[in-house]
């Protein structure tokens, strides 16, 4: 089935996704999906989370860390800053420690303590994760295209809603133990039953977003997952465990596009010996991966002959991609 049969198959499918090993095309792949299905007259967000990636360099309009920024009709374009979204979280923690203790200013010891934990390793991944939850509960679009990081790191975003859940559900578990065993006068524990109730009232939001998340991105009804593979031994191999992990995870996979594929009718011209040999090379993975991955291959995209910058190109891969 192709890529165009796909999406008009599966009109209910608005959060599309693309991903796979770093460097294959994903990102050209999201921006040429968006182009497409806004120039059907969609409202579309293509959105990425890779600080790797450049939807910046694709569309050749600086958009990171600027919101959603409008690319053409019907087209906006999102990167996603992880400092910026630290430091407003930074901020938040200050005000509520402020309002919490009445405090005129953060002391110091405890504003030592925020930008230790700021510095965590952790800390970049959850504030992306954060900002990926306000783009997917926010609504505002018929179509998210989502460019994903590289897999390994992919995989790691999306069981961090699992993680997430588990943990506050236990931490939820333990505070509302604790209630039963407090033995304290009564106006210390009705301050301690106030702020016990702020706590778990921030658990309880902090759980409704990461749900609310984890359910888009896992809802085959909803959601659709795009893996990105070129004809070589490694990367098929990597992507078929990718594959099989993605699952685990509930993940709707869609289907599989295969990209840099060198055109067989330069066989039929004079072509380097380098040139041949890989077209003979390639040859062996593509029949791999119609073994491996059958009617899920949903569309085979040449090796271009320059780079995917600009509406043009864009517009050029989109029709390769779906059709004119």
């Amino acid at each position: 089935m192709s890529l165009k049969a796909i999406f008009e198959e599966h009109p209910e499918r608005r959060y599309i996704m693309f991903g796979g090993k770093g460097g294959l095309g994903k990102t050209t792949f999201s921006a040429a999906t968006a182009y497409w299905l806004a120039s059907q007259g969609k409202k579309v967000l293509v959105f990425s989370v890779d600080p790797q990636a450049s939807l910046s360099d694709i569309f050749q309009k600086d958009i990171f860390g600027k919101g959603p920024v409008k690319i053409m009709d019907n087209l906006w374009a999102q990167e996603i800053d992880a400092d910026q979204h630290i430091k407003a979280y930074q901020n938040e923690i200050r005000k509520k420690i402020l309002d919490m203790y009445g405090f005129e200013e953060v002391p110091d010891e405890i504003e030592q303590y925020i930008q230790a934990a700021s510095a965590e390793p952790a800390m970049e991944e959850s504030a992306i994760f954060d900002a990926v939850v306000d783009i997917v509960i926010g609504g505002e679009y018929d179509y998210y295209i989502y460019d994903l990081v590289p897999l390994g790191h992919a995989l790691y975003y999306l069981s961090m809603a699992k993680v997430y859940d588990e943990w506050i559900n236990k931490i939820t578990k333990l505070r509302e133990e604790m209630r039963e065993y407090e033995e304290m006068v009564s106006r210390m524990k009705r301050e301690k039953e106030t702020e016990e109730d702020q706590i778990l009232t921030e658990l309880q939001y902090i759980r409704t977003r990461i749900n609310a998340s984890s359910s888009i991105l896992t809802d085959k009804d909803k959601t659709g997952f795009f893996f990105v593979v070129i004809p070589e031994e490694m990367i098929l191999i990597d992507t078929a465990k990718a594959a099989e992990l993605f699952a685990k995870f509930d993940v709707p996979i869609m289907g599989y596009v295969v990209n840099r594929v060198v055109p067989r009718e330069l066989l039929q011209q004079n072509i380097p010996a380098y040139l041949k040999n890989r077209i003979e090379m390639q040859d062996k993975y593509l029949d791999q991966i119609k073994t491996t991955f059958g009617q899920q291959v949903a569309a085979h995209v040449p090796e271009l002959e320059r780079d995917v910058t600009g509406l043009d190109m864009i517009r050029q891969l989109a029709e390769i991609m779906y059709g004119k």
